[in-house]
């Protein structure tokens, strides 16, 4: 067991860095998607690592095991109220991510507990035993009525210490106890051994999901998400999706130009044959400490396309690495943003990824006799 500020290890293989403890810039971390460890925009003390030119240029990549702190929070459900996002409920039963995608937008969250949004975002996981207690609650809560309620929308459910800790199954299962609808996005192809629950829960207008399948390199795949799922995996959890009688939606999130860009087609098209009924994408988002992460890993990963990388991404960003604005974050502008859009709308049609959105049916909802609020019989 390894003390960490805020909770305590309930797996430590091998300890992580503190937040902000120096690694070799460039030098990256196997199994990892960050190069650095930075510390927080938060810390009253920045620290960042240097090269002192006393690292062996052919040393072995070193090993970072995975730390996981006991959650704490008091809620379960998080709300947003993001104009530009089709949910306002979602789910959440990890901080941090051992997928590691350089990516991932969620990263700056992990600032706002004392760790770094670098190699600490996916290696020091914060876990949510008591998820499944406290959404029980919030579902007996007087006057509560059912709405959307999305798993998995800033960090990945089924990422690899679910598969032990099995937190989102729990989660599962009260969805389903409570006859709850529930809605989910992952790149894990460890949802499918939830088939159980979520298939009878398909069958009652209860469950559908997203899958992100982001590139079908397996190459660029490993260098930029480390630990997900590999492509045809994901598109294996389509399948077994769609084969379950779960309406599926192929996410290509994000989208890069020069990078993954060339894929737009051969991905929906993929996605489509694996069983998606319709599909979205998301263009690359680097807000606050991802742009330097990304640049970073761009220089080690793709030291040949990384300037022109980023020129792209400013051109559709106002001239910025990023620009936030609502409708078009997740869109950008301009002419190659505007290509993408077309390229996109039109795969869609090409491959029949026209389904209407699937509208769960929130009438069946009700409490299990014995809950709170629901006396038993007996």
């Amino acid at each position: 067991m390894t003390e960490r500020p805020g909770g305590y290890a309930l797996n430590a293989p091998q300890a992580a860095p503190s937040a902000g403890s120096p690694t070799a810039p460039g030098a990256g971390v196997r199994g990892r998607g960050a190069r650095s460890n930075a510390s927080g925009r938060y810390e009253a003390f920045a620290r960042e690592a240097f090269d002192d030119g006393w690292t062996e240029a052919d040393a072995p990549a070193p090993r970072l095991g995975t730390t996981i702190l006991k959650d704490a929070s008091r809620s379960i459900v998080a709300t947003n109220r993001s104009p530009d996002i089709s949910f306002d409920q979602s789910i959440n039963p990890y901080r941090g991510c051992e997928h590691g995608c350089i990516y991932c937008y969620a990263r700056p969250s992990h600032a706002y507990w004392g760790y770094s949004p670098g190699l600490d975002f996916e290696s020091v996981i914060f876990a949510k035993p008591e998820g499944p207690a406290l959404l029980e609650a919030f579902f007996n809560r007087p006057g509560y009525r059912p709405k959307p309620i999305v798993i998995g929308a800033n960090t990945d459910a089924w990422q690899p210490v679910e598969r032990r800790l099995q937190h989102t199954r729990e989660i599962l299962k009260v969805f389903a106890r409570y006859r709850h609808p529930v809605s989910f996005i992952t790149k894990s192809a460890l949802v499918l051994r939830d088939l159980d629950i979520l298939g009878p829960m398909a069958a009652d207008g209860l469950a559908k999901g997203a899958i992100s399948v982001t590139t079908l390199d397996r190459r660029l795949a490993r260098d930029m998400e480390p630990r997900a799922a590999a492509p045809h995996r994901r598109l294996d959890a389509i399948r077994g999706l769609s084969e379950a009688g779960l309406p599926v939606t192929l996410m290509m999130a994000p989208i890069i130009p020069a990078l993954n860009d060339n894929e737009i087609e051969a991905v929906f098209k993929a996605g489509a044959e694996a069983g998606a009924v319709n599909a979205s994408y998301v263009l690359l988002r680097l807000p606050l400490e991802i742009k330097d992460l990304f640049r970073e890993w761009l220089q080690t990963a793709r030291p040949d396309a990384a300037g022109r990388v980023m020129s792209l991404i400013r051109q559709m960003r106002g001239g910025r690495d990023y620009d936030p604005q609502w409708g078009t974050r997740g869109r950008g502008q301009g002419p190659l943003a505007e290509l993408i859009v077309n390229r996109v709308r039109a795969a869609i049609r090409r491959y029949g990824l026209t389904a209407p959105r699937t509208e769960l049916d929130f009438s069946k909802f009700e409490r299990p006799l014995g809950s709170a609020g629901q006396p038993s019989l007996f």
